[in-house]
């Protein structure tokens, strides 16, 4: 991020981080106060730079820029983590004796003990209102626990542990005012009684079809009925335990491939590349390693149970769970398409999508790939310099360093952002489009049969045919045996009710049969 010309110093976070050598993902905000200037921001690639005059110079204490950052810069859960634990007992003991009264303070103090796991030598507090952890003006936030010994409220959207933060933006704000649950039970009440179930089922294939596609996988008839079938069981069931992820898993990958637990148990460690060259990988994301696989995902899953019971929109509370999984990546295969799954999942467990319906917002992702990765890029772009790995020969890769704590505390801002504009496309475009489709195939199918009453499947075929070659049947295909017995008037009578019925212009004979 490009700085002021003047002379200036890093505080809040950064200043901590450049200090103690401490290894995190960045912060959202970054904090520099001037010897000389005024008070402005910046922001860059999603980024905020905040400049400050020179009296706000915090002080030379890591308490001072602890609480400056608090104040000023929200709550950075991981390096927080890496920083508390690492101050001497006896100074934390007596920084919170020295302000009894701070809600900072005893901010810091009950995550000190929490990270620490251990009390400090030091009395519960016993008089004075509850603060909260997180500010809730900042960030979408769970349902408050108390705890009396700090008197504050762990309002966090996960737990201390595990826990996706989520920025209250402007964009969120936005799309939360659009009430998007309401115009999409709009949309499925108005669908016809008789192209209803038709309408649903094709929702639930297009899905399927297309969260395969995104893997550019074909699967066999069988993985993908299996897959259709969970979708529609999806809001009955609880995912968010081991044993129904693995049979999950099961269900949806080749069967070679199927974990019967988490990949610690074949000690695998995954990541996604692409090949440059021949013996050439260029490394896109590097997954937790085996070993700490077993207990991130039993924090992931604890943390996901209590974003259950938040009262946020369940679109958020989708991205806070669906991604982070991905980030995860607890199997050898299938990752990709059970985090899609999980959109689902918490979308008709939460209510969002009207009773059996499903919004097909893989079919989106396919057509917007790039907002897709930019989703996926906002975490693992500054998580790969963390991360120090070597890649064999044989494709296989080793991490050498700690890593575990850097996939704990995601900021899935972006991926709420993106989830929503998937979503509203969905509702927006999908539902109409296909339903219409519907009432068109239903017309054209009874236009055709006052010229010729077709089997379903050549009439079937017939409609594909004109379809996608602007209304008529080309030379070639007029050729297919399905079509041998009609005449040429026929043809022409079955075309013009095709075009009729699917609003199409006339058009002349393509110069080939390359655009079928």
């Amino acid at each position: 991020m490009p700085l002021p010309t003047t002379s200036f110093r890093s505080a809040g976070y950064l200043h901590l981080q450049e200090k103690y050598s401490l290894a995190c993902l960045p912060h959202d905000v970054s904090s520099y106060v001037l010897d000389r200037g005024v008070r402005r921001t910046e922001i860059i690639d999603g980024y905020r730079a905040e400049y400050y005059p020179r009296k706000f110079w915090p002080g030379e204490a890591v308490f001072d820029h602890l609480e400056f950052a608090l104040r000023q810069e929200g709550l950075h859960l991981g390096l927080l983590r890496a920083l508390l634990p690492t101050i001497p007992p006896e100074e934390f003991v007596g920084y919170v004796k020295s302000k009894p009264t701070s809600a900072y303070a005893r901010r810091l103090w009950f995550l000190y003990e929490v990270f620490g796991g251990k009390d400090l030598d030091l009395p519960s507090v016993t008089q004075g209102n509850y603060a909260d952890l997180v500010d809730t003006t900042l960030y979408y936030t769970g349902v408050p626990e108390r705890s009396p010994r700090h008197r504050i409220n762990m309002n966090l959207l996960g737990t201390p542990a595990f826990c996706p933060m989520i920025r209250r933006t402007p964009e969120l704000s936005v799309c939360e005012r659009k009430r998007l649950n309401e115009r999409s039970r709009k949309i499925i009440d108005s669908i016809p009684p008789e192209i209803y179930d038709r309408a649903i089922q094709y929702l639930y294939t297009r899905e399927t079809k297309s969260s395969y596609a995104i893997e550019r996988e074909t699967p066999d008839q069988k993985r993908s009925a299996r897959f259709a079938i969970a979708l529609r069981e999806a809001a009955s069931r609880d995912y968010l335990q081991k044993g129904a992820l693995v049979g999950l898993q099961h269900a949806i990958v080749d069967p070679r491939f199927a974990n019967d637990g988490w990949r610690d148990a074949i000690h695998e460690q995954n990541y996604v590349g692409s090949t440059v060259e021949l013996g050439e990988e260029l490394i896109h994301y590097i997954s937790p390693r085996p070993e700490d696989i077993d207990g991130l995902m039993e924090d992931f899953l604890e943390a996901s149970r209590r974003i259950f019971r938040s009262e946020i929109n369940p679109v958020l509370a989708a991205a806070a769970i669906a991604w982070p999984f991905v980030f995860l990546h607890p199997f050898s295969d299938g990752n990709g398409r059970l985090h899609r799954f999980l959109i689902h999942y918490v979308l008709a467990y939460l209510r969002f999508v009207p009773d059996g319906a499903i919004f097909p917002v893989s079919a989106c992702i396919l057509r917007r790939p790039r907002v897709y990765e930019a989703s996926l890029e906002a975490f693992s772009r500054p998580l790969l310099p963390l991360i120090d790995y070597q890649l064999d020969p044989n494709g296989r890769l080793t991490v050498h360093n700690e890593t575990r704590d850097y996939y704990r505390y995601p900021d899935c801002t972006r991926m709420a952002e993106a989830l929503f504009g998937f979503v509203e496309e969905t509702i927006e475009t999908e539902l109409p489009a296909e339903i219409r489709f519907l009432r068109q195939y239903d017309r054209a199918r009874e236009l055709m049969k006052r010229v010729v009453d077709l089997p379903n499947r050549h009439a079937d075929l017939l409609i594909r045919l004109c379809r996608q070659n602007n209304g008529t049947l080309s030379k070639t295909k007029r050729q297919l045996e399905e079509f041998s017995s009609l005449s040429d008037d026929e043809i022409r009578d079955l075309e013009a009710s095709i075009r009729n019925a699917f609003e199409m212009e006339p058009q002349g004979e393509p110069p080939s049969e390359a655009i079928q």
